[in-house]
């Protein structure tokens, strides 16, 4: 699985030509994503083929926001076809927020979805897996191992797939953040197969589009 970030139809048309399998959009990327406009999903949905999965958060941070404007949100977003989502909240002190996480689970229920980098900021990796692990629809997480990315958690990523299959650990691991092309012969050597991109496939990061040439030169490392 080789998923891109994509803000805009430009973006999404670009990642589909170079070779991804699968886009997560996103709206302001300085908040670390949020919600995209409803007309933004829609301008992209008729761009391109391949599944999208499609960012439910509201502010910056790992909390929700308003759960009822998030829900209906949702709501929207499935009327115009979106199938695929990404969320996972935390609370205060780090742990997860089952409460919010479960609610938007079950506004999308039918729908796959990826708990997000939340895991990487938790206080409690394991705890959060365990929580969320059985809630419906949930078949990726997204997570660098270590709030400070990939090279910083390596270890804690090895150790997540070396228990794939026990409760908590039946879902994929998207390795983003912090992620660089170095990494991927490693990763994939000890078993990896998910990986997840946004600025490193711009010519000059997030104030450029995506590329689809570096797309391709992504697509190729990790196919080699």
């Amino acid at each position: 699985m080789f998923e891109v970030i994509a803000l805009t139809a430009e973006d999404a048309r670009a990642a589909q030509t170079g070779g991804a399998d699968r886009l997560e959009l996103v709206a302001d990327i300085a908040a670390d994503g949020l919600t995209p406009a409803l007309a933004d999903f829609v301008a992209i949905r008729d761009a391109v083929s391949i599944p999208l999965r499609v960012m439910l958060r509201l502010r910056d941070g790992f909390t929700p926001g308003s759960l009822d404007e998030l829900q209906a949100r949702a709501a929207a977003l499935r009327a115009e076809g979106a199938e695929e989502f990404v969320f996972g909240f935390l609370d205060a002190e780090g742990a997860v927020d089952l409460a919010a996480t479960r609610a938007v689970a079950e506004a999308v229920a039918g729908c796959r979805w990826t708990f997000h980098r939340a895991i990487d900021h938790s206080a409690d990796r394991a705890a959060v897996r365990a929580a969320v692990g059985d809630l419906p629809g949930l078949d990726t997480f997204l997570t660098s191992g270590s709030a400070a990315g990939v090279s910083d958690g390596r270890e804690v990523l090895a150790g997540e797939l070396a228990k794939a299959g026990d409760p908590g650990y039946r879902q994929q691991i998207l390795i983003g953040g912090g992620l660089r092309a170095e990494h991927i012969p490693d990763l994939r050597a000890a078993g990896f197969d998910g990986f997840h991109v946004g600025g490193p496939v711009r010519a000059n990061g997030w104030d450029t589009p995506v590329d689809a040439a570096k797309v391709a030169e992504w697509r190729a490392v990790i196919d080699a």
